[in-house]
């Protein structure tokens, strides 16, 4: 058949047309370097070696994918499925080319600062290896190149690859296309593995090829990886570390140039857009208190609606209570923001924002509101179920059983601990390496997601309870503690106030530490990394046994082994930390005289002892030197006490920050008008400083998270704070308190817009980093340290247990410094 003219221009001009579209879309979605540089288009950034931890996948080339981090780590690696403790590379230099929209990246093995030194100390293998990576855009796609100035030796050769590690949250139930081959991407790791003569675990690639394409069905998450040069291997790297990621790895060989090249290409979901997220309190407001719900938004998003205060009313309907125009704080990280302030409501009931099509949950305004659920729980769940040395029951389960009753040997000396622990040449005690110190079997808390006690957590922790305690008298009841029986009871209660309890537990490791060593130990914790990464029963540590090296390996006694899986404790000698400990105990000694009279004077005779101990202090030691006076003054009156603060003003205005509010609560005590002067003064010049960071974000609020995330510093300051205001409400205000409960408690960045108290409010952060995070759960009441920063501007909260940056528990002063905030804010909002 002979086709015509006229037809043939039709197929012309369709396909013409459908080039130009296809060129419009590209043009559209096109990626380049944005102002922050990093490249981004609508939808998809790829941000790179912007951030500094890849110990938590927060490192390395960084991929968001329509408002959400898939993907981190793309760096050379020296295992195919690295953990924590592996060697990463050094970053030497970054250059950023703008009009080539093109980054590259300098970096080397071994890195000089980790290898056998600080936290976590790394032992890097005999490997020099220096490399380059090219990351550039090319319209929609984005190219990776690596390139290494040397080539490998040969045992490293086929062994050493570029790694990009996928989040496995987003990606379980998935599926994946390796060159026309498909899988799923399973939620646990099934994946085939080998173990080689040397008991190495190898694991074996889910799939390989030259084509990847990762959640095709799936168009917010759909992602293709092209191996220009090489292979792609799809590898499920939990199986040595719960908290691996899936990773796409390219193995290198011998060459130098381009040893690796890939090509990445997004779908972009057509006029996709982060949508509004409206952060109120997950619990509610008192009627007296501030109330303002903070929206994030698209940094485009425009409406001209009001939003809506919605008041449900007992028969179901909704009643719009207040309205008004969103008032537009500006642009925080990547978002812009408004605030709502509904404070002028007082009438009680439920309620929520509403903002065009999108909704808060729902909260309360009560003046009962945090009467109930609230702080309960951090005392009744989560300070008891951290306790060591105990078995914690709980109706019809058993959180953990009678654990550590070996503690514990006394610590080798000149290591570095892999958690940061550091034994000098002396153990500075009358014991030897190795040596059984007795006492250390009782008290204390374990100090987070893991089993150590470190002793800032263990006395800040009493000091915080003792302060919450002497202010607020809170005689709650809900638990059995039995310390000659080792043994907690859960929701049975035993007639003793369990805050008086906690504090006595916190205080019998200390104390008993101190008698035992002569000094305060720095920390107990298990010898090795098996030990360290158990999840689960803390009874299953150690076999409760102390150990004892002239038995055999056949030989159990009663009360002792062969097996050396005791804890070891450390010491140091630290100024800084000893003060601060003995100012713990100080406090301690006033809520423990009527309750526990004999442990109360040991209190306060260590802390006096420490004070003489240290009569010449300079660095960060003076402050706490203030801190032990202020609490001796408060504890004993002595004239001394009062004159070593009164002698100390230059320092207290140097470091006002940290020390003033410990001043503040003496003031009555100090008695010296000019003294109050300088005092009111120096008040004054603070509140300059502190309005600057109150203003910085929408929060109210600072935000400045390092590796973790605010919400402990947060409560440190709110604590601060209010003492400052109790003493100046003239010059303080009380507003940065409230606003630091309603960040815990929800008004936070970043999408995720729970409680970052386990267990409270309508949404809370259910899945942490505590001892059973391998079950994916939470323990109530305990406090996360919520949003991180992956830099350069993206709030983060994932809901998953392996990111302890975001979501692990605390024990030192996070949980109890919440109850002191509900108590407070109680307080000053009484009329």
């Amino acid at each position: 058949m002979r086709i015509t003219d006229n037809f043939l221009l039709i197929i012309f001009i369709f396909l013409s047309f459908s080039a130009i579209l296809c060129y419009a879309k590209t043009k559209e979605y096109e990626i380049k370097l944005n102002d922050m540089n990093y490249f981004s288009t609508k939808g998809f950034d790829v941000i790179v070696f912007d951030d500094f931890y890849p110990e938590g996948h927060q490192s390395g080339i960084t991929i968001i994918h329509h408002g959400v981090r898939v993907a981190a780590n793309g760096d050379i690696r020296l295992q195919a499925a690295p953990g924590q403790w592996e060697p990463v590379p050094k970053l030497i230099n970054k250059k950023i080319i703008k009009e080539k929209n093109q980054i590259m990246v300098s970096l080397y093995y071994p890195d000089p600062d980790r290898n056998r030194k600080g936290f976590n100390p790394i032992i890097y293998p005999d490997l020099k290896l220096e490399y380059k990576i090219r990351v550039y855009s090319k319209a929609n796609k984005i190219i990776i190149e690596v390139a290494l100035n040397n080539p490998l030796p040969d045992k490293w050769a086929g062994k050493v690859g570029f790694n990009l590690e996928l989040y496995p949250a987003e990606f379980s139930g998935k599926h994946y296309i390796m060159d026309n081959k498909t899988g799923l991407f399973p939620p646990q790791f099934t994946s085939s593995i080998n173990k080689k003569d040397n008991s190495e675990v190898e694991v074996i690639p889910m799939a390989t090829g030259k084509s990847l394409t990762i959640a095709p069905e799936d168009p917010y998450r759909k992602l293709t990886i092209n191996a220009l040069i090489g292979n792609l291997e799809l590898i499920d790297g939990r199986a040595r570390h719960n908290n691996g990621w899936f990773i796409v790895s390219s193995k290198i060989g011998k060459r130098t140039k381009n040893v690796i090249k890939w090509e990445i290409i997004p779908n972009i979901v057509k006029d996709w857009f982060y949508k509004p997220v409206i952060h109120v309190s997950q619990i509610g407001y008192l009627p007296n208190q501030q109330k303002i719900a903070v929206i994030e938004t698209d940094k485009d998003y425009k409406s001209q609606k009001e939003i809506k205060l919605i008041k449900i009313e007992t028969d179901g309907n909704n009643k719009i209570v207040f309205e008004s125009k969103p008032e537009s704080w500006g642009k925080f990280l990547r978002y812009n923001y408004y605030k709502f302030d509904f404070s002028k409501i007082k009438e009680e009931g439920i309620y929520f924002v509403k903002w065009d099509d999108y909704k808060s949950n729902c909260f309360r305004i009560s003046k009962n509101v945090f009467d109930k659920d609230v702080w309960q729980p951090t005392l009744s769940y989560f300070l008891p179920i951290q306790m060591c040395h105990m078995r914690v029951e709980d109706r019809y389960r058993v959180w953990h059983d009678l654990c550590h009753m070996d503690d514990a040997l006394m610590a080798p000396t000149d290591i570095i601990h892999f958690d940061g622990y550091r034994q000098g040449p002396s153990t500075l005690t009358r014991y030897k390496p190795y040596e059984h110190v007795p006492g250390l079997n009782a008290g204390g808390w374990h100090d987070a997601g893991d089993y150590d006690l470190r002793i800032e957590s263990q006395a800040g922790t009493v000091r915080s309870l003792s302060i919450i305690y002497e202010l607020f008298k809170i005689e709650y009841d809900q638990t059995t503690i039995d310390q000659d029986k080792h043994l907690v009871i859960l929701n049975e209660p035993d007639g003793i106030p369990d805050i008086l309890q906690q504090i006595e537990h916190g205080l019998i490791t200390i104390i008993n530490g101190y008698k035992s060593l002569g000094r305060f130990y720095r920390g107990i914790i298990c010898p090795t990394l098996k030990q360290y990464v158990l999840l689960g029963d803390a009874r299953s540590m150690t076999d409760n046994k102390i150990y004892n090296s002239d038995l055999n390996d056949k030989e159990i006694r009663a009360t002792e082994s062969h097996i050396p899986d005791d804890r070891w404790v450390f010491t140091e000698e630290n100024p800084y930390r000893e003060l601060y400990v003995a100012a713990c105990l100080a406090q301690a000694y006033r809520v423990m005289k009527n309750y526990k009279p004999k442990i109360a004077n040991e209190c306060l005779d260590i802390a006096k002892t420490v004070f003489e101990n240290y009569k010449d202090v300079d660095g960060r030691a003076v402050i706490s030197k203030i801190e032990v006076a202020s609490e001796l003054l408060l504890s004993t009156g002595e004239e001394k006490y009062r004159q070593e603060i009164i002698q100390s003003m230059k320092i207290i205005k140097k470091h006002f920050n940290r020390i003033g509010w410990i001043v503040s609560r003496i003031l009555p005590l100090i008695n010296d008008k000019e003294f109050e002067k300088i005092m009111r003064k120096t008040v004054k010049k603070y509140r300059i400083e502190l309005d600057k960071q109150l203003s910085e974000t929408p929060f109210g609020i600072p935000f400045h998270p390092h590796i973790w995330g605010a919400a402990w510093g947060l409560e440190n300051l709110a604590v601060r704070l209010y003492f400052l205001h109790k003493s100046f409400p003239e010059i303080i205000p009380k507003e940065p308190v409230e606003r630091t409960l309603d960040y815990l408690l929800g008004v936070h960045p970043g999408k995720n817009t729970s409680s970052l108290v386990s267990g409270v409010g309508v949404k809370s952060a259910t899945i942490a980093y505590g001892f059973n995070r391998a079950d994916w759960s939470y323990i109530p009441g305990g406090v996360i340290s919520g949003p991180n920063l992956i830099r350069p501007d993206l709030p983060e909260l994932k809901e998953f247990p392996y990111l302890w940056q975001q979501s692990e528990y605390v024990i030192g002063g996070a949980a109890s410094n919440f109850i002191f905030l509900i108590f407070a804010i109680k307080e000053l909002n009484q009329k």
